[in-house]
């Protein structure tokens, strides 16, 4: 590459968001990385996920919390009447029941691929 051509080219890797750009982490505090995290892991339909989705469902963000309960009744037909937009305390029920039902899953060797939403 001819040196007058490199500050140009290290200027369109930094613009296009090549260079240090962290990769998706369902673990994430960042919503960012978190979200695309949620997206690719509901795509690929891993249910391995879904314990990480339950803890997101308490997220302080609500765009989180909406990306975490579509991945959830994707990936299980269920919702347990969760609503992303309701407050702390108004979610407390829903989360009480998402929580019990991982715990009644662990018992299992797989999460179950889909069930019959409660909600329809």
């Amino acid at each position: 590459m001819h040196r007058s051509a490199r500050p140009i080219f290290i200027a369109a890797l930094l613009l296009c968001g090549c260079f240090g750009r962290e990769k998706p982490f369902l673990k994430s505090k960042d919503p960012s990385l978190k979200i695309p995290a949620i997206k690719m892991a509901v795509g690929a339909h891993d249910l391995n996920a879904c314990a990480e989705l339950v803890k997101d469902l308490d997220n302080d963000d609500p765009a989180v919390r909406f990306y975490a309960i579509q991945g959830l009744h994707k990936l299980t037909g269920e919702t347990f009447d969760y609503r992303y937009y309701d407050d702390e305390i108004a979610r407390k029920p829903a989360i009480a029941r998402w929580k019990a039902w991982l715990a009644a899953q662990k018992g299992t060797t797989t999460l179950p691929a889909t069930r019959p939403s409660q909600n329809q």
